[in-house]
């Protein structure tokens, strides 16, 4: 088993994880239906995870507004259950492919930034929701 050092670790990561989540059937209908350009996208993540974990600065974005995003065109159906099965899949890839403890690092930056996502796009509904209430 490798260790995650370089970014074609990163990418292969990315890439065999983003491949289940195209197929499981709670999270793969709503990034096949905002995705459709996944070649581009796995660059943007694989600068996003290579920025996260050897803090190269890569990644240019705004992942928490997107997160926010995605949760608006669909109805504010993403929930706990979404943010779980993501979670599960990205450790189970990272057990697949690697060890060390750059895996670790990606397992719990992961965690902590599925929490914090999941947190922001429920309070970016209660703002939405609080807004046309009183319009």
């Amino acid at each position: 088993m490798k260790e995650i050092t370089e970014r074609e670790d990163v990418n292969k990561l990315v890439r065999t994880f983003y491949g289940k989540v195209r197929e499981d059937e709670l999270l793969g209908p709503i990034f096949n239906s905002v995705i459709q350009d996944w070649e581009s996208h796995f660059e943007l993540l694989t600068d996003f995870w290579e920025t996260n974990l050897f803090f190269r600065k890569k990644y240019k974005g705004n992942p928490l507004q997107k997160h926010v995003d995605v949760d608006e065109a669909h109805g504010g159906v993403i929930n706990e259950m979404h943010f779980g099965v993501w979670l599960n899949l990205w450790y189970q890839t990272i057990d697949e492919l690697f060890e060390g403890e750059v895996a670790q690092i990606a397992k719990n930056r992961a965690r902590n930034m599925g929490t914090f996502i999941h947190l922001k796009v429920f309070e970016a509904r209660m703002k939405r929701n609080a807004s046309s209430e009183n319009h």
